[in-house]
Formats: structure tokens, C-alpha cells, sequence
């Protein structure tokens, strides 16, 4: 389907019924507005949905005993309150940095339904595409529980044409000015035969920045069978364009990863050997599963920091219904994460280290007020994610300290500052904005950052490096601090529990469809039924077809096992001792 085809109309609002039809269903839209109780802070209203009819509600987020609770009441299922942030205190800072963006700056879709029943993207949505997710497939060799879907939990096999792919690509282009980045998901993206050639096209497409988002045990398993198999075929991807590799990673002990645990030493091994040198560890955060090893996820990431660039957590998005007791069991917040890292990292990394994510707008207003060819703005909800950045140093007795950046920037001082000039240089010409801009950058090198306590080993390129991301503002510069530093995120997808609609409406990580559309994640992947199953099974195969077509190992015969003779060839190998030595008391082979 070309760009010209998109679907202007998804859905229609039936103000005489108040219902929205969507998808072949009909959700009602409306209900009573809570109030606080006696011992509540009202901090905003806002709108959610039911978890159970999906209806649209009035609803409020209040302050309660140091934590935040959104509320609302179905005129069906009652009242649904579920924990908002575990910390009131630094959901307030967070909410300092509260800057709406300017929108896509494209529309989609009509707006013909309230949010979330018009994406998408609509014209209610006010933050352009920072980074598209492409689901190549939704076939995956493994079967993890907290997974958002593949193909047999869905019942059909999902797999774009590459012709779909690219229009996707020039789908997203249409929002002018922005950077195109773009991962690629599933399922597990490395099942595809062709993966290469996608990566090439989005290349060809002047995509700037590539993820492959896995979880890597197709490397281990080609390492295994013959080393230069693997070494080749991650070599081919990094060749076609990938810059980034965000890769699965829940623990370093086999309990809390059975995923890849096995698989992880011979998948770096693989990346060391391809010069594969910019993977993203990425956990999925459960509450009693594996929080009690979130900081030594960060000691692993620092001893491998010659191919590791960061750590993005993620705190679980909790899919189906689940009674609030289960809830309450798994649910973890970024506060709640935050403190974590606090007493794993014996207080090397606070809780005042972190900013949301939407902080790094007054860095990109800034540059774009004397550089005006691109626009770069991460105005997602303060609520939706936290990050910062490390300097990691390792001592001569192997252990690791971690330095943040808030030790050596003023980093309060340095955005304020930067929001002022921003507004400053807005609307003047750009050659007297360049000119006026120079002296500013110099007085943030001089007055912000305080050069006794940068450490040795930033020190000698820390200068040339802001001075490079502030006026050339380019790729490589950026790609230069990350190889100095360990970069710190964390992104919170909400499910129906916790659903804030103004969350939806900011969201700045989206997915694109074959027929044109941009969808926000929190829609994509939670309203799934009306998004994603709609558009993918439409235009997928059932499981059976797809066997017939391309044979039944494809589809039945997929998933990954592990013979006990496998994990034995594997923790036997010193590739696998050598990568968990610092890690050794919490894995019984390594005893």
C-alpha cells in the first residue's frame, strides 16, 4: 500500500450512544470523576481506561503517603486504582521538566474518536517519532512469559514484504526535519533470512541510526556450531548498517535469566570478534524475579564496556488479567528501580542522579536555535522514563566504581541555562543566533562543569566532545561521549492498570504499520487487539499455511531447547567462566 493510501479514518465517535466504534467493537466512552480522599494531594486529572471493557474514564493521580495512585471508576467494574510512582518526591522533580512537544508534524489520521481510538499518529498526539519500531516478525524461538505476543500466542505469523518495510521507512519521513532512527523488533528479528537486505534498505533509505532488537542466541548457537559462521553473519549486519544491538539481558545468573544466560559469552564473543562495539543490555525489571540483581547488571554491563554502551531497563509492562495481589507481587516502578540501583551500588549512583527523559529538550532547543536543519526533541511524558549517564571506573583490584555525571555537571544549572538562551536565540536570524550561541557554549564549559572533579580518564577529550555534540551536532560526537561513558535508562510501558491517556498522547517511540499509520507503543501493544492483531493478522498467515508454504520446522519446529549435554559444552568453555569470574558466587557452575 503506498504513503498516498493511508487511512485517514480508523474510527467514528456516536455522540448520541457516547460510544466509539473501533475495530468491529463498541467502547463507551464516559463515567464519574473520582474524588480525592481526606488524606490525598489531587497532583492532576487526566483520562484512563478500564482494564476491563476498555470503556474511556475521567480520572485523577493523587499523592498518598509519599506515593502516587491514579484512580478511576467504571460504572461497570467499580473503582481501579493501581500504583502511579512509588515516590512522590521525585515524581514532583521529574514533573519540572514537564515540556509538551510540537507534534509530529504530520497527521495520519483523523481525528473521528478521543484518544486512544484515532492513532495514528492524530492531530491530538504533540511529540514527533524518536525511534519507529519495524516488527519483521512475530515468530520467536523462545516463549517468555511477560512477552507482549508471537506467532503462536497470536495464531498467525506476521511478516512485512520488504516493498512494506521501505514504506514504512518513507511513512515516517514524512515528519520533516526529525532524524530518522529505526529498530527492528519481533518476534526475534534474526529469524529472518532476508534480515540483512532490511537492514540495507532502511540504509538506502537514509535511516540514520539502526537497532536490532534480540536476544541473541542466534549468534551463540552459529558460535557454537563454527565460530566464523557467526563472526561472518554479525559482521554482514554491522557492514549493512546496524549501529546498535539491544539485546535481551534479565540477570547474570541462570535463575533470573533463563532466556540467554547460557548464550550471552558467546554472543560478545561474537560481537568482540565482528567489531559489533555498541550493544544496549536490556532487562525486563520484575519485582521478586530478578530486582534483587539490577545492580549487578550494571557491574556486568562496566566490565564489558568495550562492546557494552548502556543499560536500559525495563520495568514490566503487566499484559492480561491479573488480580491486584499478583499486581502487587510483580509491579515495579522507575522510583522503586531507582532506589535499587541506590543500595546495589552502595550509593555510588542516587537517587538524584536521574532526570526523565524529556530533561534533554532544553539541550535540543537549544542547538536548534542556531541550527534549524533538524529537530530532535524527546518531549515524552516525565512519568514515562528516567537516565543518566556514568563514568565507569575500574580499580587495580578489579572491582568497579561508578562515577554519574551529576558529580562532575552541574547538570540543574546547565539545562536551566540552556532553556534561557534557548528562548533567547528563538526567532532570530540564524547567522546572528550562530554568532550569539558561540560565547554561550564557551561559558557552559567554563561555568558548569566542574573540571577538578572530572575524572582522569574523561578529562583530555571531555571539552572537544561538548564542543563537537553543541556545534557539530552530529552522530559522531554523541557516538564519542557514549564510548566514554555508560548511559542509564529507563523506560516504563504502562499496561491497563496504570493507563494515563496524556502518557499516549507524548509518547515518542511508536510503531509503523504496512498500511501507513504510526502507532504510539502504549497503544500498539496494549489495545493490541484494535492495533496490532487487527493490521497483522490481516495481512499474516495462520500457522498451519505458513508450515505449508515454507515447511512446518519453520513454525512448529522452531523453538530453541537446551539439552543438558549443550549447557554442559557451554559452562565448561572459558569463554563462559571468563565472562561470569566477577559474578561467580551467584552461579552454582562456577562453584
Amino acid at each position: 500500500m503506498s504513503i498516498e493510501d493511508i487511512p485517514k479514518r480508523i474510527s467514528e465517535y456516536d455522540a448520541h450512544r457516547n460510544v466509539v466504534k473501533i475495530a468491529g467493537k463498541e467502547i463507551k466512552v464516559g463515567g464519574p470523576i473520582p474524588t480525592p480522599r481526606p488524606n490525598e494531594r489531587v497532583l492532576r486529572y487526566t483520562q484512563s481506561l478500564c482494564p476491563y471493557c476498555r470503556r474511556i474514564l475521567p480520572a485523577i493521580i493523587v499523592e498518598r503517603q509519599n506515593k502516587v495512585f491514579i484512580r478511576r471508576i467504571c460504572p461497570e467494574h467499580g473503582e481501579i486504582e493501581e500504583v502511579y510512582w512509588s515516590d512522590a518526591e521525585l515524581f514532583r522533580k521529574f514533573m519540572k521538566f514537564d515540556i509538551e512537544g510540537r507534534g509530529p508534524g504530520y497527521v495520519y489520521t483523523e481525528l473521528t474518536a478521543p484518544c486512544p481510538y484515532s492513532c495514528g499518529l492524530c492531530p491530538l498526539h504533540k511529540s514527533h517519532t524518536a525511534l519507529l519500531n519495524i516488527v519483521v516478525t512475530n515468530r520467536c524461538d523462545l516463549s517468555c512469559w511477560y512477552c507482549f505476543f508471537y506467532a503462536e500466542k497470536a495464531g498467525y505469523v506476521y511478516e512485512p514484504t520488504i516493498d512494506q518495510i521501505r514504506s514504512m521507512v518513507r511513512a515516517l519521513k514524512l515528519q520533516k526535519g526529525i532524524v530518522p532512527a529505526v529498530q527492528l523488533t519481533g518476534g526475534e528479528p534474526t529469524l529472518r533470512e532476508d534480515l540483512e537486505e532490511i537492514v540495507k534498505v532502511l540504509r538506502d533509505e537514509g535511516v540514520r541510526h539502526i537497532q536490532l532488537n534480540t536476544h541473541g542466541t542466534r549468534f551463540a548457537r552459529l558460535f557454537l556450531e563454527d565460530p566464523n559462521k557467526a563472526i561472518e553473519y554479525a559482521r554482514r549486519l554491522r557492514n549493512a548498517g546496524v549501529n546498535t544491538v539491544y539485546l535481551s539481558f534479565d540477570g547474570v545468573s541462570p535463575k533470573t535469566n533463563p532466556k540467554n544466560h547460557w548464550e550471552i559469552p558467546f554472543i560478545f564473543e561474537t560481537f568482540r570478534k565482528a567489531r559489533m562495539t555498541s550493544v544496549v543490555l536490556v532487562p525486563t525489571l520484575i519485582k521478586t524475579v530478578n530486582d534483587h540483581e539490577i545492580g549487578d547488571i550494571l557491574k556486568f554491563a562496566a566490565y564489558n564496556l568495550d562492546i557494552v554502551r548502556g543499560v536500559n531497563i525495563q520495568p514490566v509492562s503487566l499484559t492480561g488479567m491479573m488480580k491486584k495481589q499478583d499486581r502487587e507481587r510483580y509491579r515495579i516502578t522507575i522510583p522503586d528501580a531507582i532506589k535499587l540501583i541506590e543500595d546495589q551500588t552502595e550509593g555510588q549512583i542516587t537517587r538524584s542522579d536521574w532526570y526523565p527523559v524529556d530533561a534533554a529538550v532544553p539541550i535540543a532547543k537549544f542547538i536548534e536555535s542556531f541550527d534549524r536543519s533538524k529537530r530532535v526533541e524527546f518531549t515524552t511524558h516525565p512519568a514515562c522514563g528516567a537516565a543518566t549517564y556514568v563514568y565507569v571506573k575500574k580499580k587495580r583490584n578489579g572491582d568497579i566504581e561508578f562515577i554519574p555525571i551529576t558529580r562532575f555537571v552541574d547538570v540543574d544549572g546547565l539545562l536551566e541555562y540552556l532553556y534561557r538562551k534557548a528562548i533567547e536565540l528563538e526567532g532570530k536570524p540564524q547567522i546572528i543566533a550562530k554568532l550569539l550561541a558561540i560565547p554561550s557554549i564557551l561559558n557552559i564549559l567554563n561555568k558548569y562543569i566542574y573540571w577538578d572533579r572530572v575524572p582522569e580518564g574523561l578529562k583530555n577529550e571531555f571539552k572537544s566532545i561538548l564542543l563537537n555534540i553543541f556545534l557539530k551536532r552530529n552522530y559522531e560526537a554523541l557516538g564519542k561521549l557514549h564510548y566514554k561513558m555508560l548511559f542509564i535508562g529507563m523506560m516504563h510501558f504502562m499496561d491497563l492498570y496504570n493507563y494515563d491517556i496524556q502518557r499516549v498522547m507524548r509518547c515518542v517511540i511508536h510503531y509503523g504499520l504496512p498500511d501507513g499509520r504510526i502507532v504510539p507503543f502504549c497503544a500498539f501493544n496494549i489495545l493490541d487487539d484494535i492495533y496490532r492483531e487487527t493490521v497483522q493478522q490481516g495481512m499474516g498467515l495462520s500457522l498451519d499455511e505458513y508450515a505449508r508454504r515454507y515447511g512446518s520446522e519453520k513454525i512448529y519446529g522452531l523453538k530453541y531447547t537446551r539439552t543438558k549435554e549443550l549447557i554442559e559444552k557451554m559452562v565448561k568453555s572459558d569463554i563462559y567462566r571468563r565472562t561470569y569470574e566477577p559474578f561467580k558466587d551467584k552461579i552454582e557452575y562456577l562453584h
